[in-house]
């Protein structure tokens, strides 16, 4: 569950806004409160902001949404039942506060207003607050037993870096048994194990880069591993060509037949690999390897 919370001074259009009755909106939870529509709850809200001048965003508002799958599962009563223990976990269980669910969208959410005023006169501490509501959520969540954005999310990167390693496997074993000799023939091989190799262009029309998709993830190549970034790429293809573009007055490489600039940045990355290799190879000789 992901959640989000700021002050706001626009209190009866944002409570207008949760009780649209076009997003199949349905309250389900009130505390402290005894009007019917926007501007009765407004005005309740306003006697008791009335004790503090100083205070301009003087109504909290808060986004609770739950995956889409515990979205679909949970019964409005499971809803109330969560709204209630934000609020406790905030602190705000003795405030006004009205919350609305939707379920226009596959998204299903809560849109909770509070009333930033408390019965005493005091405003509610609003430091941090999206990062407070987040840990709320975070921690409701977890005491429900529901899907947190937190380990979606921690999930998502598991699945990236598996993702990443099967990539630089296929290009690595591409690289030392296939040795393409060209960019054309790299891009073929690699779309016959089904990774689409996306070459990017700058708006000078020159080679940049490349970006690599594969099992529904798009990464740049410097994602997947620093050894495929575009630069060095290239360079090792064109290792395998026994010809190097450093050479070249304009650096090009042929892609879908044609000649394609490289950009700056690339022969200045297959420039600092050349020197390196030479480096490497005056040092080895030097002792004799």
């Amino acid at each position: 569950m992901i959640g989000k919370g700021k002050s706001i001074s626009h209190t009866q259009a944002s409570i207008s806004y949760g009780w649209n009755q076009e997003k199949d909106a349905e309250i389900i939870h009130s505390q402290h409160l005894a009007g019917e529509n926007p501007k009765e709850i407004t005005e309740e809200f306003k006697i008791i902001q009335s004790q503090n001048q100083r205070t301009q965003k003087n109504t909290l508002s808060f986004v609770l949404s739950p995956s889409i799958d515990d979205g679909k599962k949970l019964s409005k009563q499971e809803l109330k039942e969560l709204t209630k223990k934000f609020l406790k976990a905030m602190d705000l269980k003795e405030r006004q506060a009205i919350a609305f669910v939707h379920r226009d969208k596959e998204h299903t959410h809560i849109h909770l207003y509070v009333n930033r005023i408390g019965f005493d006169g005091k405003a509610y501490n609003d430091s941090f607050i999206g990062k407070k509501s987040q840990q709320r959520a975070y921690e409701v969540a977890k005491e429900m037993g529901l899907t947190n954005a937190r380990d979606i999310q921690n999930q998502r990167l598991e699945r990236i870096k598996e993702i990443r390693n099967e990539v630089k496997k296929i290009h690595e074993n591409i690289m030392k048994i296939e040795r393409p000799k060209s960019l054309d023939t790299y891009i073929k091989l690699m779309k016959d194990k089904g990774i689409r190799v996306i070459p990017s262009i700058n708006k000078q029309n020159k080679l940049q880069g490349f970006r690599f998709e594969y099992k529904g993830q798009n990464l740049k190549g410097s994602e997947v591993h620093r050894s495929m970034s575009g630069g060095k790429l290239i360079s090792q293809i064109t290792d395998n060509m026994n010809k190097g573009i450093a050479q070249q007055k304009t650096p090009t490489v042929k892609l879908a037949g044609k000649a394609v600039e490289l950009s700056s940045n690339m022969v200045t990355a297959i420039a600092k690999r050349i020197i390196k290799k030479a480096i490497k190879r005056t040092i080895d000789q030097g002792m004799g390897i």
